[in-house]
């Protein structure tokens, strides 16, 4: 008997079909068996699935003779279901990387619940995820599993099967079935849910909901949405077989008048024919179910017996579910009297116009309503209009007034940090003189330090500063940086390009061969950026001669190093272990930071490593922190830390015992740690081919090589990643990357920028040289524990010599 039974309805779907049972049949947890229903489709679904069950014998494929419906497709899956868990699956959606293995955890965890609630991320066409927005109704928090009366807060999440594992004797012992129609899921899920003798939550992203640009049967406009009035009958009738249940009814009855104004309201669903008729069978179907507990609302549910509170519409997020006062387990999210907001006043004249089937006064209002959006919105524009032009003028007179040389201007891409940041600190230490701003976006305003002045791109403060400030420093060559477009710079302006670090990876003139990753750069319009720099900030002679190619122009070359290294020869062993225990790092465990190298090619961007696995076989020493260039969907493993929206690279790196990564330059500031670095390549031919590379990494690594998941595993698993065969490539490394990053690169800079200091007899600091240099240890290398190496698993292969 398989852990799980996962049932994939299949009906038009043969593009995306093959994604979806890829993504079950790749899980990390492999017990289980992929029920695939091919529900008579006339594409070549059930070619698919056939193919698949030759290859896997975990495949059981169900081919039906007529087509039924989503409904009774999952019906005939259940027929063939042998697991524990059940779940479900449509055949155009994809379970994420380790879900099964997530949802088996939880259900340990929590003793074998009737049903696990899970989360999901809807995916569009554009690459974009956007997880549910009432995700915090999945917490985990507080005691578990629980009754629906205590959490009611769940009924608020979209009801649809495919967000659940169910327990199969559950199932069977209350005799759930799908119907046929539209609007299936409805009486499944609240049955399955109000029945459940214990019910679990997931605070996990477990699937991805695809949004297809069209062809979804529910964007179709067809009077068989009319199908949504026998699913409630279904569900009415189904609460009165069960009187124990008929404390929910006004729950559901709120329920019904949402999903039905839902209906009525989204484009492209209801015929303009059949809207009235619509409304008259909501009003008839609103008069059947309604009840007189219904017409009050109801403002609490005891744990057992009365109501729960009126139910948040589903378009509008909920809030957590708050606890009472007064209760033995107040301190716990929906225990005892848990309370829920109400509909807003909005949403409680739609219920009404719904209810009374007052079509004409919904249409009218709703005329209403888009005279008056567009009203706003003729005026928004016009008041946007306004104000260009008054601030295209401000900016014209502030540039006839006197430069400002007691001024200097930052920013840098994704908000503050970089070099720009260090050099901005530099810039108040060793130029008190001159006054300092910073340039965020609003998204990136709660990245910038309390007490430096912000500037907003757009505003007339920063139009000010762009036309008066003598000195004005971006790490951004590229049109995305908020410092561009500006106009020509004033005679008298500095202007500073620090770069974002070594160039491994082609850049700047060089992407003009490289269509993928230049993602369209207006090649000419970077060039009048080069145009109007005077300082290029270079880490190392590769850089200088690199740079210098690919963004031609007339400024002058700072080979300095690079200032953001600063912090880590200034930072002492409590800064990182004070980093370590911020972050949540165990004082005794190896602290890994994954951070890959974003791919340009790709329009969404997904981790090549699954994290979850190799922390399993890792065991407890080891802690990873992942950057990614998207957060990992609620990572659920013990020890695995998503920083990827942590504000400071820096602080991360010396908060790590060891480095991860593959292509990015973040390796060679790295290594001004002197501590080990483990590149990951699995995809080394396509990077090679859409993003080009300068360095051959292969040849001369800064540490151990891995080019698939396992041969990582060994790396960590057999020690090598900090033998001595590491500590002669990661020194070779240093030397030929690192010369100048001895800790007092700012200084250097803001000197010779400011003071005009070009050598040593003129005032600039000398180099340490690389053996004197003593920057932060890591913790790793201070307690060289024990857990640092793994014990190899038997039949484990080592990572041969030559990785």
């Amino acid at each position: 008997m398989p852990r799980f039974s996962v049932i994939v309805p299949a009906y038009q779907v043969q593009a995306y079909l093959p994604e979806c049972l890829d993504s079950v049949l790749t899980q990390s947890f492999p017990d289980l068996e992929l029920i695939a229903v091919d529900d008579a489709s006339p594409d070549a679904c059930g070619e698919v699935i056939d193919a698949y069950a030759a290859r896997d014998p975990r495949v059981k494929p169900v081919h039906l003779p007529r087509n039924a419906g989503l409904g009774p497709a999952r019906n005939a899956g259940l027929a063939h279901a042998g697991g524990d868990y059940v779940v479900f699956l449509d055949g155009d959606d994809t379970l994420t990387p380790g879900a099964l293995r997530a949802i088996a955890d939880r259900i340990e965890a929590t003793g074998e619940p009737d049903v696990l609630v899970y989360d999901y991320a809807r995916t569009y066409w554009t690459g974009e995820a956007r997880r549910n927005k009432a995700a915090a109704q999945l917490t985990e928090e507080g005691p578990a599993p629980f009754r629906i009366e205590d959490r009611p807060g769940l009924l608020t999440l979209l009801m649809v099967a495919w967000n659940k594992a169910y327990r199969r004797e559950f199932v069977e012992r209350e005799g759930l079935t799908f119907p046929p129609g539209y609007y299936e899921d409805t009486p499944w899920t609240y049955p399955a849910l109000l029945t459940a003798r214990s019910v679990a939550t997931l605070d996990r992203v477990c699937v991805h909901y695809r949004q297809r640009r069209r062809g979804s049967i529910l964007g179709t406009t067809s009077d068989r949405h009319f199908d949504v009035f026998a699913q409630y009958d279904r569900l009415f009738a189904f609460l009165a077989e069960r009187p124990e249940l008929a404390h929910w009814r006004p729950v559901l009855f709120r329920r019904m008048l949402e999903h039905l104004t839902v209906v009525f309201t989204r484009p492209g669903r209801l015929p303009r024919a059949s809207r009235a008729a619509f409304l008259r069978a909501a009003r008839a179907h609103c008069r059947r179910h309604r009840t007189p507990a219904a017409t009050v609302p109801p403002t609490s549910v005891p744990p057992t017996s009365a109501p729960p509170a009126a139910v948040v519409p589903s378009s509008v997020p909920p809030a957590a579910v708050p606890p009472a006062s007064g209760t033995a387990d107040a301190g716990r999210a929906g225990a005892g009297r848990a309370t829920l907001p109400g509909p807003s006043p909005r949403t409680r004249l739609r219920h009404a116009l719904v209810r009374l089937g007052l079509h004409r006064t919904f249409r009218l209002l709703g005329l209403a309503a888009a005279v008056l959006r567009r009203t706003r919105g003729t005026a928004a524009r016009l008041r946007g209009t306004v104000r260009t032009a008054l601030l295209r003028v401000h900016h014209r007179l502030q540039r006839c007034l006197p430069l400002r040389a007691d001024w200097a201007v930052f920013t840098a891409q994704g908000g503050h940090g970089g070099d720009p940041a260090a050099l901005e600190a530099a810039f108040r230490e060793f130029a008190p003189h001159i006054r300092t701003a910073w340039v965020a976006r609003p998204e990136h305003r709660h990245t910038v330090p309390p007490g430096i002045r912000r500037l907003t791109p757009g505003t007339a403060a920063y139009f000010t500063a762009l036309a008066r400030a003598a000195y004005l420093v971006d790490d951004s060559p590229l049109a995305n940086s908020p410092l561009t477009p500006r106009p020509a710079k004033r005679a008298g302006q500095i202007v500073l390009q620090t770069h974002q670090g070594t160039p491994l990876a082609h850049t700047g003139l060089d992407l003009q061969e490289r269509p993928a990753a230049a993602r369209g750069t207006d090649f000419a319009r970077l060039l009048d950026g080069v145009d109007q720099w005077d300082y290029a900030l270079s880490a190392n002679r590769h850089s200088t001669l690199t740079h210098e190619r690919v963004y031609p122009g007339s400024y002058a070359t700072l080979e300095y190093g690079r200032p953001c290294t600063d912090v880590f020869h200034t930072a002492t062993a409590e800064d990182v272990a004070r980093l370590r225990e911020a972050l949540g790092v165990p004082r005794e465990a190896v602290a890994v930071l994954y951070a890959p190298a974003p791919r340009d090619h790709l329009r969404t961007q997904r981790p090549l490593l699954d994290l979850e696995r190799v922390l399993r076989r890792l065991g407890p020493g080891f802690v990873v922190l992942a950057r990614t260039a998207h957060p990992l969907p609620a990572p659920g493993a013990p020890g695995l830390i998503d920083v990827s929206r942590h504000p400071g690279v820096e602080s991360l790196c010396l908060a790590a015992d060891v480095l991860v990564t593959d292509y990015a330059s973040l390796m060679v500031d790295y290594a001004v740690l002197d501590r080990p670095i483990v590149l990951y390549t699995p995809d080394r031919e396509v990077f090679e081919a859409t993003r080009g590379s300068y360095v051959d990494l292969w040849s001369d690594p800064p540490g151990a090589v891995a080019h698939s998941e396992d041969e990582l595993i060994d790396v960590f698993t057999a020690g090598h990643w900090r033998d001595a065969r590491a500590e002669r490539l990661r020194a070779a490394f240093r030397e030929r990357f690192c010369p100048h990053d001895d800790g007092r690169v700012a200084e250097r800079v803001v000197r010779r920028v400011v003071y005009g200091q070009t050598d040593e007899a003129s005032g600039l600091p000398p180099v340490v040289p690389l053996a004197e240099r003593r920057p932060a240890p890591s913790a790793a290398a201070r307690a060289r524990s024990p857990l640092a190496t793994v014990p190899q698993p038997a039949g484990f292969s080592a990572v041969t010599e030559s990785h």
